[in-house]
């Protein structure tokens, strides 16, 4: 008697794995974390009016990519299975130079997905990014070596920070860090500057960024759904103390927000600190000493 053929017994191991593989992708997609392609945030609960509109753009994204992929190789690994070479198969397989099918829809189908992919991507960035409506609140945040400078330009009141010491090797030194305060559920007009080098203004909770490059006022606006703390950091390399660059974002109350406010001025901090320390203007005005 023959032994029972390997590949028969290896088939239904095969076919309970696969299905095994399909459930739990199946029961995982319920999760929001998963849904939400494991970025930071609650689907039920935005933080701002644009992280939604974020997270939808990166789930598509790659759950596009993701079936692409599979298609890809799924049809490589049938034409592996298919046509690969068989034992006492001596013939040559009919070799073809052109398939004008198959390259008509090599051109085609990358132009249509690239095509979908920035119809969907210029649609949101552009929404994103517009700044076109009027604001109720608008801040300055200064980027410097190595902190961070805020401007309340509606109440003509500032805050300015230091950047952080011993980082990861004392408790409590995030906490201390300079604290951008935002009113909930208010439109807020961020405008962006820099000193001395780029830096970038980055809310991981935000999921947004943006650069701060000297002699470049960049800007943008959100609107803070959810009251609460959250971290911020500079997301451009900058110098030796880059990682210590840090802060925080309180989302408050406008009665919390406007405390604060009050707080800055019985403190002194009135006005605006101006870019008087950047390098730009410092080499302007050698520049202009030069010429006098």
């Amino acid at each position: 008697m023959h032994p029972e053929n390997p590949r028969r017994t290896r088939r239904p191991a095969l076919k309970w794995a696969g299905i095994a593989t399909v459930a739990a992708v199946a029961l995982s997609g319920c999760s929001d974390q998963v849904q939400r392609g494991w970025m930071p945030g609650n689907s039920d609960a935005e933080i701002t009016n644009q992280t939604g509109r974020i997270t939808d753009l990166w789930v598509g994204s790659w759950t596009a990519a993701l079936i692409v992929g599979l298609i890809t190789w799924g049809l490589m690994l049938w034409c592996v299975a298919v046509y690969r070479k068989r034992k006492d198969d001596d013939v040559l397989p009919v070799q073809l130079r052109y398939h004008v099918p198959l390259e008509i829809m090599y051109v085609i189908l990358p132009i249509v997905m690239v095509g979908v992919l920035f119809y969907f991507t210029n649609r949101d960035v552009t929404e994103i990014t517009d700044t076109s409506a009027d604001a109720d609140v608008n801040i300055q945040v200064i980027g410097k070596q190595w902190s961070w400078d805020i401007n309340y330009l509606d109440d003509e009141v500032y805050e300015t920070g230091e950047h952080a010491q011993n980082v990861g090797t004392t408790e409590g030194v995030l906490d201390d860090q300079v604290t951008l305060y935002l009113p909930v559920g208010e439109s807020v007009h961020f405008t962006l500057d820099s000193r001395d080098v780029i830096h970038s203004f980055w809310v991981p909770a935000f999921l947004y960024k943006l650069d701060m490059i000297p002699g470049k006022e960049n800007s943008f606006q959100i609107t803070p759904q959810q009251e609460g703390l959250y971290r911020g950091k500079c997301a451009e390399l900058c110098g030796e103390e880059h990682s210590s660059m840090l802060f925080n974002v309180k989302v408050v109350s406008r009665d919390e927000y406007d405390a604060h406010m009050q707080e800055l001025r019985d403190k002194g901090q009135t006005g605006a600190l101006g870019l008087e320390y950047s390098r730009l203007q410092d080499l302007n005005s050698a520049t202009q000493e030069d010429e006098d």
